[in-house]
């Protein structure tokens, strides 16, 4: 609506407030004038500060007392800013690296510290926090296989101005050495390794790779733990490298069992074995001993045979006649003058013994005493037969 737009009461034009229009002095209501707020206010920050009161003039004492008035408050206001400004406060964990006209000045610690507004400026540094890294790629081995690599990075800033200021980006740039040492390792083992038994190895060797190039660069960084979490092959051969591993593991069971046969067996064919050579080595000290002593038997034999071989002679004879006598349950007797030979078959002589000494209540003592008179009985009866013989024969 036009301000001169006809309305109201009388025709009065109206404002655009809704006001009608009366003039310079028209009441109402009407929006406060902005110049009477700012004089209203310079006049009220004078009287605070001891400045003249212009009151409703516009002369120029009074303009001058409300720029007077707003320096004033202007410069309070600045000094709380800046006051705000010059102090800030570290925790035990931060580290204030202090820049004056952007060049290194001091590491402020921990507590309540002071700084030059606008010409100091701090880098709040955590020097105790442990921060973590991790990076996924696929790379390629020393036996030309791809592998998924999973790598974990914990570390700690030791070095704060290092970190703040030597280098732009400390993470990034221990992302990108993290995966140059683990590409550089990586290609540098064969695949079994890193998906079996040998991530311990790798991960300790691409940490001391990965502290020497943090050392290089200069980032502040101490590595506190690299880990391997997770290697695996690519998901398109996945199942073909599981058929691998399960062959490789049936490959490594029947070593054991071989092996665990082997360490049974071995020893017990090698006791076997030294007991042989044992029995062997028994046997012939044994037959050489028994050929000793006939050899020394012989030639003492020759020597009384010497002295009287008529006398020796007939001493072998009985002596091996004896022997096979006594290794014999049937005996034939020669009667001398007479061409009959008297059969004795001591065998069924003694069961027989035997058997009436039972039935006469005899003991086994019994029976084994009488057993052996009956035999010694015939044994000299034998031995008087042979003598009988060979006497003849000599005759």
């Amino acid at each position: 609506m036009a301000w001169n737009e006809p309305g109201g009461n009388g025709n009065k034009p109206k404002d655009p407030w809704g006001n009608n229009n009366r003039g310079n002095g028209g009441g109402g209501n009407q929006p406060p004038d902005l110049d009477e707020v700012i004089r209203k206010l310079t006049d009220k920050l004078n009287g605070l500060f001891g400045g003249k009161n212009g009151g409703g003039s516009n002369n120029g004492n009074g303009s001058d007392g409300s720029i007077t008035g707003f320096l004033v408050v202007a410069a309070v206001i600045a000094a709380v800013l800046l006051a705000m400004n010059s102090v800030y406060i570290l925790d035990t964990q931060e580290r204030g690296v202090v820049l004056r006209t952007g060049k290194f000045d001091r590491i402020e610690g921990e507590g309540l510290n002071w700084k030059i507004p606008v010409i100091d400026d701090v880098i709040i540094v955590n020097a105790t926090r442990v921060r973590e890294a991790e990076i996924r790629e696929s790379m390629l081995t020393e036996d030309e296989n791809i592998v998924d690599v999973k790598l974990n990075v914990q570390y700690r800033v030791t070095d704060p101005v290092a970190y703040a200021l030597r280098v732009d980006d400390p993470e990034l740039t221990l992302r990108d050495a993290a995966e140059s040492a683990l590409r550089h390792e990586v290609g540098s083992t064969e695949m079994d390794p890193i998906l079996t038994t040998g991530r311990v190895v790798l991960a300790e060797a691409v940490k001391q790779r990965l502290q020497f190039y943090m050392d290089e660069y200069n980032t502040g960084i101490t590595l506190q733990n690299v880990n391997i979490k997770d290697a695996t092959p690519p998901s398109a051969v996945k199942e073909a490298f599981d058929d691998v591993q399960r062959a490789k593991q049936d490959k490594e069971r029947t070593i054991n069992d071989a092996e665990a046969y082997a360490n049974s067996v071995v020893p017990e064919a090698r006791g076997r074995a030294q007991r042989q050579l044992e029995e062997a080595r028994a046997y012939r000290e044994r037959v050489v001993a028994r050929a000793e002593g006939e050899a020394d038997r012989f030639s003492k034999l020759l020597n009384e045979y010497n002295k009287a071989p008529a006398v020796t002679r007939e001493r072998l004879y009985i002596d091996a006649v004896s022997e096979v006598y006594n290794n014999s349950s049937k005996v034939l007797v020669d009667v001398e003058g007479g061409n009959n030979m008297m059969y004795l078959p001591l065998d069924k002589l003694t069961n027989q013994v035997q058997g009436a000494a039972r039935q006469s209540g005899m003991t086994d003592d019994d029976i084994k005493r009488l057993t052996d008179e009956v035999i010694r009985e015939a044994n000299s009866r034998r031995t008087t037969t042979s003598s009988t013989t060979i006497r003849r024969e000599g005759r």
